[in-house]
């Protein structure tokens, strides 16, 4: 994971944990992803975005 993009990052360790976790609570996980990555509000906006979407798509 080292040299890439902090979101990339993020949104690898969102997908980790849902694998482990289907039923995570994904607003904490977003939450969570922000702190560790040091994520800015934006990003964090991105990931619940994307999150929303790809549960739409299911």
């Amino acid at each position: 994971m080292a040299g890439e993009a902090p979101i990339t990052q993020a949104v690898k360790w969102i997908d980790d944990q849902l694998l482990d976790n289907p039923s995570a609570d994904r607003i904490k996980l977003v939450d969570e992803a922000s702190r560790r990555f040091d994520l800015s509000p934006l990003d964090a906006d991105f990931l619940l975005r994307q999150l929303a979407e790809r549960a739409r798509k299911k």
